[in-house]
């Protein structure tokens, strides 16, 4: 199956290098960067590490014709967040960049599924939805990588394996996402019975601040949010059932905003009720109030 990465950053190429280390269905991986020379160099590289690499693939330099009969777009393409900024300093800088990726892939026959990687992710998810007119099929990677950064810490505070930490970060991936705390578990017992009150907030405060830690240490962050697409790119071609918290379309506030959810090769499939508590449900509401108040500053008439 073919993926197509519109974006050879750091996120990009660490999604890139996740596919190569890891078994998926993927066998036709295409990069296609404004920089032709720096997409085909990559591509070049990571060909290299297929001899010892769990899978079998075709890696190699594109464009957009090549949009066609891919089953994925991974839009990883845009302005990278700098010292100091948030993810919603970036909105405009990356309108302007998506507006040119899709007039690009609509003159293809593409009708797979769009995973977005690219920041403010809720935002630019809708921009996408907006110029391609099809929600089911925009899925951005939204708090997937929230969630894990919450499930490694906790793992880590508890000495279990994260795999086995049943939380989940929903809403914006941003500053006004929250953990819905009546709804997390370790061992079938509520997090109420490990944690404190303050413990949850000070956890919350690190999950939402790592990324401008790690951002301020070195620059980007990348590993993580590769990992994580990779798992999204596999949900979706596999039909696993995996449920994870994305960024997909709300009708009630008309935006993307997370929520855990399951997809396939048509895109969404399931969006759970996630049954918060009045305190969770207003928080969630001041999330997607965040991201329309972002969306509303966008023109798409030009």
């Amino acid at each position: 199956m073919k993926v197509v990465i519109i974006g050879c950053g750091n996120v990009g190429m660490s999604y890139a290098y996740s596919l190569v280390n890891q078994a998926s269905r993927v066998d036709d991986l295409v990069l296609i960067d404004i920089n032709k020379e720096k997409a085909q160099g990559e591509a070049e590289d990571l060909n290299h590490a297929l001899p010892y690499s769990p899978t079998k693939m075709q890696i190699r330099a594109g464009d957009y014709n090549d949009c066609n009969d891919a089953k994925i777009i991974c839009i990883c393409a845009g302005q990278n967040q700098e010292v100091g900024e948030t993810r919603l300093d970036l909105i405009n800088k990356n309108f302007i960049v998506f507006k040119s990726i899709i007039q690009n892939v609509k003159r293809t026959n593409f009708n797979g599924v769009y995973i977005i990687a690219t920041n403010p992710v809720d935002v630019m998810s809708y921009v996408t939805y907006k110029l391609t007119g099809n929600a089911k099929k925009v899925i951005g990677s939204g708090t997937t990588l929230d969630t894990s950064r919450l499930k490694y810490m906790l793992g880590t505070k508890l000495k279990i394996n994260p795999k086995s930490v049943h939380a989940y970060v929903v809403g914006e991936h941003g500053d006004s996402e929250m953990i819905p705390w009546s709804k997390a578990s370790i061992g079938m017992k509520s997090i109420n019975e490990y944690i404190t009150k303050q413990e949850k907030i000070d956890l919350a405060n690190k999950v939402k601040t790592s990324a401008y830690e790690i951002i301020k240490k070195k620059g980007n962050t990348s590993f993580g949010i590769g990992v994580c697409l990779l798992t999204i790119t596999n949900s979706i071609l596999d039909n696993d059932n995996s449920i994870l918290t994305l960024s997909t379309y709300n009708p009630k506030f008309d935006v993307f905003i997370s929520s855990p959810i399951i997809v396939g090769q048509q895109g969404v499939r399931q969006v759970f009720d996630m049954d918060l508590t009045e305190e969770e449900d207003i928080l969630y509401e001041n999330s997607a109030k965040t991201i329309k108040k972002a969306i509303e500053t966008l023109k798409f008439d030009n």
